[in-house]
């Protein structure tokens, strides 16, 4: 699916970075999505907000780094200036709509009113990447286009896949809960996260390794904020989920990271992603796991 959709975006011309922020971020987000709508109708809200929470927690501390210890990635100024403050805006705004009965709700959960709030700064967000389309540079010789026909096959077939198998992992990873007798929040934010993951990670590793560090980087980020904005959104608005407040740590630790990753942005060298500092997102992200784990 993403190989088609990155051939219909290189026919239109579309820059790399915007690329990374909208095709290659919402296809490599698409499991989420069909996991998080069939977990959501299935009543499943710990695996729905265990899958968004640890899935951006593996985007940015796993993949990330991996990605920052193949190659490191130069970040963009405005990437810098936008795009990680907003990535972290939109988490805190999270973190604030979820947590209802500190502002005297009467159960903690994201509602249609908070998915039409993350909808509304989702189309926000596209809306800055289009105006981001007509300024940049394509740089998009690599990749390759096909056929209208091919391309379409390949989109359609991929998204296919998808739900077949976003329905396959919904089912076995309830099925491990009990099975184990451990919480399906647990499930959500480690198994199900990692492989909802999967896709990221082979696209951010592959573009670190072809030194495409817009690729790799907007991948990331465009995939956390599609991940809040549209996936989470649609789910909201469809039903209301529930959300387990425990997870204000899991939260806030994606806060955390989001944070120095800008921070990072300052030191070593200016607007890079150094290996040490790669390095130090993969440590992290070790312990935060042993952490998740005894906590069950």
């Amino acid at each position: 699916m993403v190989n088609g959709a990155s051939s219909l975006a290189r026919k239109f011309n579309i820059s790399e970075l915007a690329i990374g922020f909208t095709v290659v971020a919402m296809g490599t987000s698409a499991p989420e999505f069909v996991v998080n709508l069939i977990s959501g109708i299935g009543g499943h809200n710990e695996v729905v907000f265990g899958n968004i929470i640890g899935s951006n927690i593996f985007n940015l501390f796993l993949i990330l780094g991996i990605a920052g210890m193949i190659y490191p990635l130069t970040v963009q100024s405005d990437t810098v200036k936008f795009e990680i403050p907003f990535s972290l805006a939109i988490t805190i705004i999270l973190l604030i709509l979820v947590n209802d009965q500190y502002f005297g709700g009467e159960s903690n959960q994201a509602g249609l009113i908070d998915g039409i709030i993350l909808f509304v700064l989702f189309i926000g967000f596209l809306i800055y990447v289009y105006v981001h389309i007509k300024s940049g540079e394509t740089g998009l010789e690599e990749i390759q286009t096909y056929g209208n026909l091919r391309t379409a096959i390949m989109i359609i077939g991929g998204m296919t896949g998808l739900v077949l198998g976003g329905k396959i992992v919904v089912e076995n990873a309830v099925g491990l809960a009990q099975m184990f007798g451990v919480s399906e929040k647990l499930i959500g934010l480690t198994i199900v996260a990692a492989g909802t993951s999967l896709p990221e990670l082979a696209t951010s590793a592959m573009a670190a390794m072809k030194k495409r560090s817009d690729i790799a980087i907007g991948n990331i980020l465009g995939s956390n904020i599609f991940n809040i904005l549209f996936v989470l959104a649609i789910n909201s608005m469809i039903m209301p989920i529930t959300y387990n407040p425990v997870m204000n740590v899991d939260l806030l630790f994606l806060i955390s990271g989001t944070i120095l990753l800008f921070l990072f942005m300052f030191t070593l060298k200016t607007r890079r992603l150094d290996r040490i500092e790669a390095s130090s997102y993969l440590v992290i992200f070790v312990i935060y796991m042993i952490f998740v784990i005894i906590r069950r």
